[in-house]
């Protein structure tokens, strides 16, 4: 290849009539022209560029020079005072003593009193409920995230917010008694087709309810309903329809949440009735909602419900509440269940014996 090259040159210089070729022939043979012997990669240089990481900088604000290299102070929500004294007197300051510990009747009559007409002037107002859990899970260094649910309360209340719920099912008499029940639209395969063409918006609905019966026809909505789509899991697809349309329509909505500092803390805050209902119906609502909090319990030992207030705004008082006794009545129930099943099946092996002794 390179005798070829010199032949070329020393073909085009002579041509060109240039008589001092010497010092090209020394050059040649000096090995001073480059030769390749390879082709050149292509895109290196746009592979180079791809390589190229562009770091941002994220701008900071201005840090005073007493706070610069010091790490942030530590967010602490949970509030433990059980090493702090009991108060002596009956005005005290809460942040050098213990809370007080109420029972369930007298911290509804406390916020009555606040709410009364010659005070806020608000004796219906909501009666909420700000619950503190424990989200640590069953395994170490392993947490719980948010959660939603939505519990059946015995003794349903106005709420400002009225939710919107969509049933379908195959049965006119099923779709009659959703209807009663608080349903806002009931139907069944014509029902199916409206949403596919677009006359039925399913935004306008909270949730959609289904009976099995109608589930192959409602699976090619499963792309437009997304989340929406009934499930077991969520309780919107089952056999009771009327329990299930006023679970959602009239049911205690809640949402477990997790802070974004401490990991194992979350907070449940939610309304349970209003001040002006019996005390009973404010308590078994209560109830009902302590039960479902705590069966999302993990397996592992130690409280999950640690701390319980009782707040109806405006006012800013929080009364703790001694929630332990309705925790205690939800283990006892359960035992109670199992006992139960483990006689029965005490009885069914003794039949059996004695059907084989006999």
């Amino acid at each position: 290849m390179a005798s070829v090259i010199r032949g070329t040159i020393t073909s085009l210089l002579s041509n060109c009539s240039l008589k001092n070729t010497r010092f090209v022939t020394q050059l040649i043979n000096a090995n001073a022209i480059q030769v390749r012997n390879y082709a050149a990669r292509k895109g290196t240089r746009e592979k180079a560029k791809k390589k190229k990481v562009k770091v941002e900088v994220k701008k900071v604000g201005f840090i005073p020079h007493n706070q610069r290299g010091t790490k942030a102070p530590v967010i602490v929500k949970r509030i433990d005072d059980s090493m702090k004294p009991d108060p002596v007197d009956n005005v005290w300051f809460s942040k050098y003593y213990k809370w007080p510990i109420y029972s369930f009747e007298s911290a509804v009559q406390c916020h009555r009193e606040t709410h009364h007409p010659t005070v806020y002037n608000n004796p219906d107002s909501e009666l909420f409920v700000n619950l503190e859990l424990d989200m640590r899970a069953a395994k170490t260094n392993r947490y719980l995230d948010s959660f939603t649910r939505i519990v059946s309360v015995p003794h349903p209340f106005n709420k400002e917010n009225a939710r919107s719920v969509l049933v379908i099912c195959k049965s006119p008499e099923l779709q009659r008694s959703a209807l009663e029940a608080g349903a806002t639209v009931a139907g069944d395969v014509e029902l199916i087709k409206n949403i596919q063409n677009g006359e039925l918006n399913l935004q306008d609905f909270h949730f959609v309810i289904a009976h099995p019966d109608i589930l192959p026809e409602l699976v090619s909505l499963r792309g437009i309903m997304k989340r929406k789509f009934p499930s077991q899991k969520s309780g919107t697809l089952g056999l009771d329809i009327q329990g299930m349309v006023s679970k959602f329509c009239t049911g205690i909505e809640y949402t477990a949440k997790v802070s974004q500092y401490v990991q194992d803390f979350g907070w449940i805050f939610t309304p349970v009735g209003k001040l002006d209902m019996d005390v009973s119906h404010l308590e078994a609502n209560f109830t009902a909602l302590l039960k479902d909090v705590n069966s999302m319990r993990p397996k592992r030992e130690g409280p999950f419900i640690t701390k319980c207030c009782l707040v109806s705004l405006p006012s800013p008082e929080r009364l703790k509440i001694d929630f332990s006794q309705y925790i205690d009545e939800v283990r006892q129930g359960e035992k109670d269940e199992n006992e139960d099943a483990d006689n029965e099946q005490v009885k069914d092996e003794e039949q059996k014996t004695s059907v084989m002794t006999g």
